[in-house]
Parts: structure tokens; sequence; C-alpha cells
């Protein structure tokens, strides 16, 4: 795989882990989510809503889920999707030493064979398509 599109894979992954870890920071400051908070909807919306990192999480992955639609672009998705196991392992990571949670040993033996498939898939090739000539001048005036 080209560097190009490796950094933009890579690049992908650590939008989605921020996203995910300001996510779960928010929600935490959101509180649990128990059934008497659910039968007031709109109030917990508004909670949700009023929470930063929450929003910036949201935003965060927003930017991820476009760079990602590049990288589709540029390799099979049977190729590019294994790589989002990074962030699993990111993930895992930041949550014993960041958010303090526990991780136990069986889930980072999980996590060494996602390392592992990531690392098989990465050695198989997947050159990058080619346009077909005209393709992009196509697209372009098909939309005006």
């Amino acid at each position: 795989m080209p560097f190009k599109t490796v950094g933009l894979v890579l690049f992908s992954v650590f939008l989605a882990t921020a996203g995910q870890l300001m996510l779960k920071t928010g929600m935490n400051r959101v509180g649990f989510i128990d059934g008497a908070r659910i039968s007031k909807p709109l109030v917990l919306v508004a909670d949700v809503l009023r929470t930063w990192q929450v929003l910036g999480g949201l935003a965060i992955f927003g930017l991820s889920a476009l760079s990602w639609l590049v990288v589709m672009s540029r390799v099979p998705l049977s190729f590019a999707y294994p790589f989002v196991g990074i962030t699993y392992v990111l993930l895992a990571l930041f949550s014993k030493f960041v958010l303090h949670e526990h991780v136990p040993g069986a889930r980072w033996l999980g996590l060494a064979l996602v390392v592992t498939g990531i690392i098989i898939v990465g050695k198989t090739s997947a050159p990058e398509p080619t346009a077909a000539p005209g393709a992009h001048q196509a697209a372009t005036t098909t939309r005006n």
C-alpha cells in the first residue's frame, strides 16, 4: 500500500480513536443512563447535547468518516477494514492508562490476535485502483 494511503488509513483510525475517547469522556459527565432517564428522552438529549466532549467527539468521528471515504476509494474494503482493528488496540491502551479502566488479561490476548491479523493483512498486496479515463470529468458533468 502506498505511503499516502497508509497515512490516510492511520489518520482515519487515530481520529476515530480520539472521537471515541471524547464520546466516552462526555458520557461519563452525562452519567449512567437508566430507565428513569430514558423515560424523559428530551431531557436526556438536552443533557447529552450540552456536553462539549460529546459534540467534539461526534465532530471528530465525522472527520474520521470523511477520511475513511477517501481510503475506501483507493483500496479494496477487505484490505482496508482490518486496519480499523488498530482502534481496538489504542482504545484498550487509553482505557487502561488514561481512563483507568480494568482491562482483563483475556482482552489483551484478543488484542494481540487482532494485531497479528492486521500484520498479516498488511503484508498482502493491495494495489491502488486507477481511475477510468474521464471518470472524474463524467461524474462532474453528470452533476451539472
